[in-house]
């Protein structure tokens, strides 16, 4: 992408001309895991404090913080510990997961294996939605079989099984990924108990997204330094981004605290920017001008970098009327299993259409922040308070907008910018 500062960590270097890295590929090119953290000698998850490897699925969990959390609840409440790898992206707008484990699927075996040995378990689940990157999963794991002999561990064999799952927004939801690794519908469930203590079948389960585990396996490699060599003093490393500009899409790998508008290249200022995905927020052109993607750089502007997604509005478009269909795919996407959820989306999601048709008035603007405030943290999962989040930030970045359309469209055309399919390229008619 023009003028975007790439960083080769995760997927291949475009300078070797391979699209996919098979296990000698991947060998070649990043080695084998040191074997003092293979066998558990040495601990990769003190590697991880250090560098404060956070979670990159959307919430930015301490990855240590939950591993030692798997290991309390091993200790206390028994039972044999297993580690999800959690490759389901519902997000429409998101890609960099599948694109990961399509292009260096052993990086995510690696980080699966030593989080598996770290919190003591011989059980782990891979959890996919994309056809294409679970067939890259599936192949990686048949060409560890055929060249076993690199992956024994000095400690207990790690039993991996891809589980496939459907492409839902909700279904990337941490305990509905725990459902769907028991079998079960992959919807969230409202429990009491922790996953660290009880998840897949009462077991104590680690929960870790697959480019956290990736990002494991290249600090196993790269040591605490070398970690560092790239991103911040305080949020060292690299992420990965899908990135929606007018007229193309793709997966970039950033350091983290890399301008926006580095990422944005030449496209000169956007109208409208949106960062973290369809549970993110809205920075309208000036705001996104002066943003930085790290954690305490959006921060400052109210927002994360949630699932790892940045879509930028050309100044033509109406962020209103493109955000309208969103608001309607994600009051659909509910896992039906709460009131906030079903009615109270469904009402909010009206009420955004009618915003962006130019029918709403002003008592009607008032009613959408009000039902907001009363969905917000009432949900029993996070998806009400995501599609709050899009909405609030969404009125908030655009006041003059949504003055105007309280009393007329601002005749402007929807152009689909906004993806409401899995896959699905900025701008392509669902």
């Amino acid at each position: 992408m023009t003028n975007c500062p790439w960083v080769p960590r995760l997927l291949p270097d475009p300078g070797l001309a391979v699209d996919r890295l098979g296990l000698d590929d991947h060998l070649r090119v990043h080695g084998p895991v040191p074997s003092a953290l293979r066998s558990g000698e040495h601990d990769v998850v003190g590697l991880a404090d250090e560098v404060n490897l956070r979670g990159r699925g959307g919430a930015g969990f301490p990855f240590a913080r939950k591993a030692r959390g798997v290991r309390t609840g091993r200790d206390e409440h028994g039972g044999a510990p297993l580690v999800v790898a959690n490759g389901s992206e519902g997000e429409p707008a998101s890609r960099k997961d599948a694109e990961l484990l399509r292009r260096a699927p052993h990086l995510v075996l690696d980080g699966l294996v030593l989080a598996a040995v770290a919190v003591g378990a011989r059980e782990a689940r891979l959890v996919v939605g994309d056809p294409a990157a679970r067939r890259s999963a599936q192949a990686a794991l048949h060409e560890r079989r055929q060249h076993d002999r690199p992956w024994k561990l000095r400690g207990p064999r790690v039993r991996t099984t891809v589980v496939a799952v459907q492409d839902r927004f909700v279904a990337g939801e941490s305990s509905a990924v725990v459902r769907a690794s028991a079998g079960k519908p992959p919807v969230p469930a409202f429990s009491l108990t922790r996953t660290a203590a009880g998840g897949v079948n009462g077991r104590p389960t680690l929960v870790s997204n697959v480019e956290t585990l990736a990002q494991l396996a290249v600090l196993a490699r790269l040591g605490v330094s070398g970690y560092r060599s790239v991103g911040t003093t305080d949020e060292p490393g690299t992420t990965l981004l899908t990135v929606h500009l007018p007229g193309r899409s793709d997966v970039v790998e950033v350091a983290l605290g890399t301008a926006l508008t580095d990422v944005l290249g030449a496209t000169g200022r956007p109208g409208a920017v949106l960062v973290g995905g369809y549970h993110g927020g809205w920075l309208a052109g000036r705001t996104a001008a002066s943003t930085v993607l790290s954690r305490a750089g959006l921060d400052a502007v109210g927002w994360t970098l949630g699932a790892g997604v940045v879509v930028a509005l050309p100044d033509s478009a109406c962020p209103l009327v493109e955000a309208a269909p969103v608001v309607r795919f994600l009051a659909d996407e509910s896992a039906g299993q709460c009131g906030p959820c079903v009615h109270g989306l469904a009402a909010i999601a009206s009420a955004v259409t009618a915003l962006a048709s130019g029918t709403a008035g002003t008592g009607d603007v008032a009613k959408l922040r009000r039902w907001a405030g009363l969905v917000a943290g009432r949900g029993a999962c996070a998806h009400p308070d995501g599609v709050v989040r899009f909405v609030s930030s969404l009125l908030g970045a655009f006041p003059t907008e949504v003055a105007l359309h309280q009393h007329h469209a601002c005749g402007r055309l929807a152009h689909g910018l906004l993806p409401v399919q899995p896959g699905q390229a900025l701008g392509e008619t669902a």
